[in-house]
């Protein structure tokens, strides 16, 4: 095992680059590419910084030298012959070659594109613009290394035994979590901690303590090189940034209205089983699932990502049963700012009336609150595309205080899909 408190220690030598590899990323990112590179290839896209917790001032925190140093190494980075047969040969979701030859081809011969990074009032303003599929690959490995940067800037100066004791109340509290969650039974959970990670170390460290801890309860991993790392499930489906690009692209307010379908339409002409879950809450989830077509109330789950979760695992189950499907059959994964007590609530109250999964994120893999004088409490740095062939693009999410894009955008948007009043909710992780 990993002494991580002497490796941390050591990142005062700057020996240790934070992504060390392009597949150190979210698994549901490269099923996106390769949805992206056979359908939208050439649409030009901006991504942006987002950092939603504006009292964690980064550019006060990060160097902007070493921060240059990460990105520009992670730049530097292409599939190595191991990673690319893992992904050519491995079986994922029960499927052997996932990924076809032509995404692969262009895959191992990819690099990350160029960044443009400046300061602001005390925070990065970091952007990435270029073809989708080359643009879209940098959200993790920026969220990463901007993440632990910030973890490495609050623990230098820390002696050994300083960060043995740091790192062994840290442990010792994800150990005590672990302990709850073993007493559900019927528990699924996974691993979606990477894009909020402290940092590469510990969510390994959490991986493993996890698959220790829980056994079969355990599902995997949401990183594709911890998931080959450790010869585990790789976890994921898709995200907000589907809809979010295809309806920036339409010409109309039809158009908009249908974009979001049109995006799971095209996905569920390459996936099936466990990958067709609906990711409703971009622009509100009871519009989205009144308005859906009844092919969708066929997929296999929902995933449930902002909002009251308990409110939208009910909306849920009142669409399935209104287009006769049998909720007992169907997946609702809970997903957003999830920790234990909420874990355990949501799974009494819903198992037996669904299937029910969890991806557990940012308080897996970055509870520090308390710690460091609570220097290392986990914040909310999102990065997300801005615009797409030069329209800007939007989010409204199920939670308001998630809303992003210009107000006459959001205003537009939300009278398209009819969202009314929403409940604002604390934005935490």
């Amino acid at each position: 095992m990993v002494d991580i408190a002497t490796r941390v220690h050591n990142h005062n030598w700057k020996i240790d680059p934070i992504v060390r590899s392009l597949i150190d990323t979210d698994f549901y990112k490269l099923l996106m590419c390769q949805s992206i590179f056979r359908n939208k290839q050439d649409t030009h896209v901006t991504f942006s910084l987002i950092n939603r917790t504006k009292s964690i001032r980064l550019a006060n925190i990060i160097d902007e030298g070493e921060l240059r140093e990460q990105l520009d190494h992670a730049r530097s980075l292409s599939l190595s012959r191991g990673e690319s047969t893992w992904l050519r040969g491995n079986t994922f979701y029960g499927k052997r070659q996932m990924f076809r030859p032509d995404f692969m081809e262009w895959f191992e011969g990819m690099r990350l594109p160029a960044y443009h990074l400046e300061k602001y009032d005390g925070q990065y303003e970091l952007t990435f613009e270029g073809k989708w599929p080359e643009v879209m690959l940098w959200e993790i490995p920026a969220l990463a290394v901007l993440m632990e940067l910030r973890s490495r800037a609050v623990l230098k100066g820390m002696g050994k035994f300083e960060l043995q004791i740091l790192y062994a109340r840290a442990m010792s509290r994800l150990w005590e979590k672990i302990e709850r969650l073993r007493q559900i039974d019927s528990l699924r959970i996974a691993d979606f901690g990477t894009r909020r990670r402290h940092s590469f170390l510990w969510q390994d460290w959490c991986v493993q303590a996890m698959q220790e801890g829980l056994s079969y309860r355990f599902t995997g991993t949401s990183n594709c090189r911890i998931a080959m790392k450790r010869d585990i499930e790789a976890i994921g489906t898709n995200a907000h940034e589907l809809p979010m690009i295809y309806s920036a692209l339409t010409n109309s307010d039809t158009e908009l209205a249908q974009a979001p379908y049109k995006v799971l339409a095209d996905w569920h002409e390459e996936h099936d089983g466990n990958l067709r879950i609906i990711l409703p809450d971009t622009y509100g989830t009871e519009g989205f699932l009144h308005n859906a077509p009844d092919w969708l109330s066929t997929w296999t789950g929902i995933r449930i990502d902002s909002g009251d979760p308990a409110k939208g695992a009910e909306t849920a189950i009142r669409w399935w049963k209104s287009r006769d499907e049998d909720p007992t059959k169907k997946l609702v994964i809970f997903s957003d700012g999830l920790d234990v007590e909420k874990i355990a609530e949501l799974h009494a109250q819903f198992s037996g009336r669904v299937k029910v999964s969890f991806g557990w994120g940012t308080l897996l893999t970055n509870d520090f609150t308390g710690l460091a004088e609570d220097r290392l409490a986990p914040f909310s740095l999102v990065c997300k595309a801005v615009s797409a062939n030069g329209r800007p693009t939007v989010k409204l999410s199920d939670n308001p205080n998630k809303a992003m894009g210009p107000a006459d955008e959001i205003i537009r948007y939300k009278r398209v899909f009819g969202v009314g009043e929403q409940t604002a909710m604390k934005v935490t992780v």
